[in-house]
């Protein structure tokens, strides 16, 4: 036991309780340990990390010490101006202002002072860049990788990747890795980097079970785990909250399930929560999410345990759930099926921005940017659906162009294909017809909509949509290709398609708090003791996704907030 902690069995004391081992939930609990608290982390599920762990790594975050050392200085109202435009009529001020300020400190504490660390590239554009307030760069920022044997036995618990993310179960890092990977069969230099990784991937499967150089989001819950264990935190997998203790209108501990045991937990200065969310909560959904009207036509590749258990728990409280535009951060997904029979949700990011890739509806018509940000790709998806049609589209690319780049679930050379074509996730035809005729796509919209975006695309242009026209779409594209790194014909067959249906990368909609992250309700009250951060939190997006990182960002901002705050709560009533 570390502090006052008190354990006798059927009881546990401590100053903080934190429901949920995210980015969120273990910013709060390292925050307050950090300023002398007492804290327990609870976590529902027998792994650790929660959506951190199978999520990209990147964190939004601007006016950082670590853009100002690349020498990109911005003030905080030009990030005022670019979040006041996203959240439109959503805009909260309050709580802008709270992580604009909050942001740059909580990245300096923790690069400082615990394990974890980022890289933050010279430019990676904001979504929509050239709207009032966008940057070039300077405000998205990845986790650095991390070796896996630092976090000891602990490793075996952690959360795994996304297998549909990952090449013989390695996890990549973003930017430089993957045009490694890319280009392996066409630069030396890139084929050694290849062959060296895949071997030291090989020889820690041997040894350890799993790969221990951790990228992405693995490397950002691992790092933040370590950090919990530099702390002698504790933390309790497999132990769900099943309700909140309210005392005098104040929540003051929760019921907590560990090993088949109810244990009352008394959190002497609040509970914070960051449950990751209800992707998984298919009522919430079917209230929530107008592509779903019975819940179950959306899917999502976070943890099946995120099944609103923050919101519900706040909701018996007396805390309100804030609804928004986008009740979720979209992105289109495929479903798949792995080689061991289950099923698999693919992401895709990255895929529909290069050249010679196109996207349709059943009508055989484009409908969108495809190389625009995932999230507003999908609301084009509904706008562009029929009426009591099942929202889907259909990525469209030649030979040349899926060897080159891959598509979904599908790799580029030299990997073979065949799987995905056995099961039906890649459908192929010799000609466009037969590929309409096998995917259910009208064969005479699919034929004319190729021909017209030929007609401009070998001069690298999109006429329709403006493919290419946008710093986004020109960073996710292919920079070796001329004269749009987002534009090439859809020209020789065989030709192929994948089917892209509705998902998430987490729930936008959640607990409505203050600036400090306490839990408000319905009179816009704070509840007293009762937190909120990470996707429990109502997103201060306000509906919108401006940039890569903007759930990470503030999970890991407002994560600090709450902690500092418990923490200065606790300083003043020992004042008093």
């Amino acid at each position: 036991m570390i502090g006052n902690e008190r354990d006798t069995g059927d009881t546990y004391e401590c100053d903080v309780l934190v429901a949920g081992s995210g980015a969120a939930g273990m910013s709060a609990a390292i925050t307050a340990r950090s300023r002398g608290l007492d804290v327990l982390i609870v976590e529902k599920e027998s792994r650790f990390g929660g959506t951190t762990a199978r999520s990209g790594g990147w964190l939004w975050i601007p006016g950082t010490s670590l853009a100002r050392a690349y020498g990109i200085e911005e003030t905080p109202d030009q990030a005022r101006t670019y979040l006041r435009h996203e959240a439109g009529n959503n805009y909260d001020a309050a709580r802008v202002d709270a992580f604009l300020s909050a942001g740059p400190e909580a990245v300096d504490f923790f690069t400082t002072r615990t394990a974890v660390r980022f890289d933050m590239p010279l430019v990676f554009p904001d979504y929509h860049a050239e709207a009032p307030g966008g940057a070039q760069g300077g405000r998205s920022m990845v986790t650095r990788p991390f070796d896996g044997r630092e976090l000891g036995e602990h490793i075996k618990t952690l959360g795994m990747p996304l297998p549909e993310l990952t090449v013989f179960g390695m996890m990549l890092g973003s930017g430089k890795e993957i045009i490694h990977f890319m280009r392996a069969t066409k630069s030396l230099t890139s084929a050694v980097y290849v062959a060296k990784r895949l071997s030291r991937h090989l020889m820690d499967v041997l040894r350890y079970g799993r790969g221990m150089t951790l990228t992405n989001g693995n490397a950002l819950a691992g790092r933040l785990r370590k950090s919990a264990l530099d702390l002698n935190i504790p933390m309790w997998l497999s132990s769900p909250v099943s309700e909140l203790t309210v005392e005098n209108g104040a929540v003051t501990g929760a019921l907590v399930t560990r090993d088949g045991r109810d244990v009352r937990v008394r959190a002497r200065r609040g509970v914070v929560l960051a449950c990751g969310g209800f992707p998984h909560d298919v009522a919430r959904r079917k209230k929530m999410f107008p592509h779903a009207p019975t819940g179950a036509e959306h899917y999502s590749p976070g943890p099946t345990g995120n099944t609103g258990d923050g919101l519900r728990l706040a909701e018996t409280a007396g805390g309100r759930i804030e609804r928004l535009p986008n009740a979720a951060a979209w992105v289109p997904v495929s479903l798949t099926k792995r080689k061991d029979g289950s099923s698999g949700v693919m992401p895709h990011f990255i895929d529909r921005a290069k050249p010679g890739v196109i996207a349709v509806m059943r009508d055989g018509k484009r409908f969108a940017n495809e190389g625009n940000s995932y999230h507003d790709f999908v609301q084009a998806m509904m706008k562009a659906a029929k009426p009591n049609e099942e929202i889907a589209a259909f990525l469209i690319c030649d030979h040349k162009t899926l060897r080159k780049y891959g598509l979904g679930c599908v790799p580029p050379l030299p990997m073979p294909i065949g799987h995905h074509l056995r099961t039906g996730y890649l459908m192929r035809g010799d000609t466009l017809e037969a590929l309409a005729a096998q995917a259910g796509i009208d064969a005479s919209g699919l034929v004319a909509t190729v021909a017209q975006f030929n007609a401009s695309a070998a001069l690298g242009h999109d006429a329709a949509f403006g493919k290419g026209s946008k710093a986004y779409n020109r960073y996710q594209g292919d920079a070796l290709h001329g004269p749009n790194p987002c534009v090439a014909p859809v020209a020789r067959g065989p030709f192929y398609a994948v089917k892209m249906v509705i998902g998430d990368l987490g729930t936008y909609a959640g607990i409505v708090t203050d600036a400090n992250a306490r839990a408000l309700d319905a009179e816009g009250r704070v509840i007293p003791g009762l937190y909120a951060a990470g996707n429990d939190m109502a997103s201060i997006m306000g509906g919108n996704y401006p940039g890569a990182g903007i759930t990470l960002g503030p999970a890991l901002t407002f994560g600090y907030v709450a902690g500092r705050h418990l923490a200065e709560s606790a300083t003043e009533r020992g004042a008093a």
